[in-house]
């Protein structure tokens, strides 16, 4: 069955590449579109990023789109562009405060340090990358959010546009790839999005945010491996321990030339099992 899919990332080769998960994000989405699916893509468009070298291409309708964050009226626009030699099409969502202003590091000051507003930013990048669907004159049947970074986009669908006539029926799936320092959301920057999670999590600072997937995506996708053991770790979260169903295992994302064919193939499954 071929399907629209959104991908949803933070780092794609060669514009935006600080792990594998740049790489992957590349790869992937190409072996999805040459399996038949009309796949886009959307990133960031981070200070750093050469519009002329990547040909970015202004899009009148994708120009200062309005949403709420944090209480207050907001605009993001987009430019679209292709992952270079190929066919997949990139969707760059601008802002000049949240994504202008970053180094190549991305989630790190220059002295290493992890920045302080990281929830805030993917919040404000899961409501903003909703908004332009409406925008693109195209509905995705379903959105593929790439690991911590946007793995809060379910629960904003969820609570927040599934209801819409243009929204509903979208699904939502998250790919895991890691589980560390960064996954760790402040509660407040849910509640800058307009979430409601205070029934589920009572007065904890922080969640990770791989627990907020597991509660409102449609299947989860654990990018497993041998050496840092994710899926044993991942399935410790009592989310996930409760949503057992939700989740699939994929291996071989960590060798040292991954087969993402391979891998693609696996996504695919889980991807069309959504409409079986």
């Amino acid at each position: 069955m071929s399907l629209k899919l959104f991908y949803i990332t933070t780092e794609i080769t060669p514009f935006a590449n600080t792990y594998p998960l740049a790489e992957f994000s590349a790869k992937v989405p190409l072996a999805l579109q040459t399996m038949g699916h009309d796949i886009r893509t959307m990133l960031p468009k981070y200070g750093y990023v050469s519009q002329r070298k990547y040909i970015l291409r202004e899009v009148i309708r994708l120009r200062e789109i309005p949403f709420s964050f944090d209480g207050q009226d907001q605009l993001a626009s987009a430019k679209s562009a292709f992952i270079p030699k190929t066919r997949v099409q990139v969707y760059f969502l601008e802002h000049e405060d949240w994504f202008q202003p970053l180094t190549d590091l991305i989630y790190k000051s220059k002295n290493g340090r992890v920045l302080a507003d990281n929830s805030d930013r993917y919040t404000f990048y899961a409501n903003a990358t909703l908004a332009t669907l409406p925008h693109l004159f195209w509905k995705p049947d379903i959105l593929i959010c790439n690991d911590w970074q946007a793995s809060v986009i379910p629960a904003v669908y969820k609570q927040l546009y599934a209801q819409d006539k243009f929204y509903k029926d979208i699904k939502t799936v998250v790919l895991v790839h890691s589980l560390d320092e960064y996954s760790k959301f402040d509660v407040e920057s849910y509640r800058k999005s307009g979430l409601d999670f205070d029934k589920l999590f009572g007065k904890r600072k922080k969640i990770n945010a791989f627990e907020i997937a597991a509660e409102c995506a449609d299947a989860v996708i654990v990018l497993d491996d041998d050496k840092k053991k994710l899926s044993g770790k991942i399935m410790k979260l009592d989310a996930f321990k409760k949503s057992k169903k939700k989740v699939s295992l994929i291996k071989g994302s960590d060798v040292e030339n991954p087969d993402y064919n391979k891998i693609a193939g696996s996504v695919n499954t889980v991807l069309q099992k959504l409409f079986s």
